[in-house]
């Protein structure tokens, strides 16, 4: 049986093995982008402005800061769930999950969290 020393020294090599195939298929497999660019006439304009496939790993649950802050949904029900509280920053809560860390400095700090209820403002 290995020992730790010996598993972190296999670790090493094939950590170095790895970049550097990378490092060897990186310039084809650029090589082969460009050429399919300019087969089909994408631009990289058309690239950034792209949507993502759906079920795309490399973006599965991201969403953008500006949409994942506001768009508060119910995973269970799909149904959109209305903030019930709103912090001094705008940052808003639906009253559901754990207390957010926002919130829950400012009870620390002794206000309630009532007086963050956006209907009552």
């Amino acid at each position: 049986m290995s020992n730790l020393i010996d598993i972190q020294s296999q670790i090493e090599k094939l950590q170095k093995q790895a970049n550097e195939i990378k490092a060897k298929e990186f310039n084809s497999t650029v090589q082969d982008i460009l050429a399919k660019m300019q087969a089909f006439g994408i631009t990289v304009k058309d690239l950034q402005n792209a949507k993502p496939a759906k079920g795309s790993k490399a973006i599965r649950g991201k969403k953008p800061a500006a949409v994942a802050k506001t768009e508060k949904t119910s995973k269970k029900a799909g149904v959109a769930v209305a903030a019930k509280y709103r912090g001094p920053n705008g940052e808003t809560w639906s009253g559901r999950g754990l207390t957010p860390k926002w919130l829950s400095s400012l009870i620390a700090q002794g206000q309630s969290k009532e007086s963050f209820a956006i209907n009552a403002q």
